[in-house]
């Protein structure tokens, strides 16, 4: 059963033009929304179609519009097609030996919104962000059956009320490999956890910024990794042939998943620097220290807190880009990366530009990346296309 929303004429023409997202402020007659996971159609002020969506709530959205055509029913035939074309989008990866993990469904970017998945050597995970789309999980399971045939299914569910994940109900069905599960990106190893919390081990997104890094920086350079998770840049680092790196993270098992990752490599963790720390505490160490890297990669969340600082990208990316100046050496690289949405590739620029020019030194910028591929966008939301890097020179 359908419901009726009507859209407010501000929004409305973005609507129509193809944008996905049903922000929860475009809502004239939002009480009529009871169930998560409901249809519903939505109207402009003078009643004409918009199109038909779902009602879920996720950050500042009430739901994501499926279809702008009228007419068009949400069944089980609708997210088969969409199923069968993110798939075969992806040929050319599924056909890889040297990448056996990537993302295979990019929420609205495939035309769903809520909903992304990832394949990891056959085995798929499914992350749910509202309550409203995990109501189609069985239509949405039968059309991943259907067309990839996965080994194992496994599930993260982001909508609690703390945005936390529970892991009792992270397996769905299939084979349940043993962990970690080795997958292979650009020829390197990870270890994997599709069962073990939110993060499984490897941020997917940044595949072409950690080739980059391997194939055409590393080689002879001491490399500083800052917000290093499980290490994977370095990892990458070092098999490009860095002299050393140095991976810094405050998170306490950082420690031995980044071992552990140099180790599936063949790399003797034991000639890295594994270091857990505050990075903001590192920072003034490491200037007190007049340390000096050849690359420094900077991927902090967008959002942080820690004991003593509470970090927001939008407000204090450039602040950091400057701490980091100053721990590169002349002609160094600063790979400079952010998943912000809420500001634009030129704004971060912008950081970058003001960041050098308060730090009275001067640079130019080598190249840029944002997603690749596989994580498909659309034009209509910007906000989709979250990722920006950008490898600079120090001069």
């Amino acid at each position: 059963m359908e419901k009726t929303i009507l859209i407010k004429r501000k929004y409305a023409n973005e609507m129509k033009s193809g944008s996905p997202l049903i922000p929860k402020d475009a809502l004239v007659n939002p009480s009529a929304l009871k169930e998560e996971g409901e249809l519903i159609r939505l109207l402009d002020e003078q009643r004409q179609f918009i199109g038909l969506g779902y009602y879920g709530r996720q950050n500042k959205g009430a739901g994501w519009i499926l279809t702008h055509k009228e007419g068009e029913p949400i069944d089980q035939a609708f997210f088969d097609e969409k199923l069968k074309t993110a798939l075969s989008y992806r040929k050319q990866l599924f056909e890889s030996t040297d990448t056996t993990a990537f993302r295979v469904f990019n929420g609205e970017g495939d035309g769903i919104g809520g909903l992304t998945i990832d394949v990891f050597n056959g085995y798929y995970l499914l992350t749910w962000y509202s309550k409203g789309i995990y109501q189609f999980r069985t239509a949405i399971l039968d059309a991943l059956k259907k067309y990839a045939e996965p080994a194992g299914i496994y599930q993260k569910k982001r909508f609690d009320t703390k945005g936390q994940v529970v892991d009792e109900d992270s397996y769905v069905e299939g084979e349940q490999p043993e962990f970690p599960l080795i997958v292979k990106e650009n020829g390197v190893k990870f270890a994997v956890y599709l069962n073990d919390g939110a993060m499984v081990g490897v941020f997917l997104d940044q595949r072409e910024v950690r080739k980059a890094i391997r194939d055409k920086y590393a080689q002879g350079r001491t490399m500083l990794n800052l917000f290093s998770y499980t290490g994977a840049f370095s990892v990458y680092a070092a098999l490009g042939g860095a002299v050393k790196t140095t991976s810094v993270d405050l998170a306490n098992r950082s420690m031995s998943k980044t071992i552990e990752q140099f180790s599936i490599n063949g790399i003797d963790y034991e000639a890295q620097d594994i270091i857990v720390e505050d990075v903001f505490h590192y920072f003034k160490y490491a200037v007190k220290k007049k340390l000096k890297f050849d690359m420094v990669v900077l991927d902090p969340p967008s959002f942080a807190r820690s004991k003593k600082v509470t970090f927001s990208a939008a407000k204090d990316y450039k602040d950091l880009l400057k701490d980091a100046v100053e721990l590169t050496s002349d002609k160094g690289v600063i790979v400079a990366s952010t998943n912000c949405s809420t500001f634009s590739m030129k704004k971060f620029k912008g950081f970058i530009d003001a960041a050098f020019k308060e730090r009275g030194e001067s640079y130019r910028v080598l190249e840029e990346y944002s997603l690749p591929d596989d994580f498909k966008t659309i034009k209509e939301y910007k906000e989709g296309n979250y990722l920006k890097v950008v490898f600079i020179e120090k001069r």
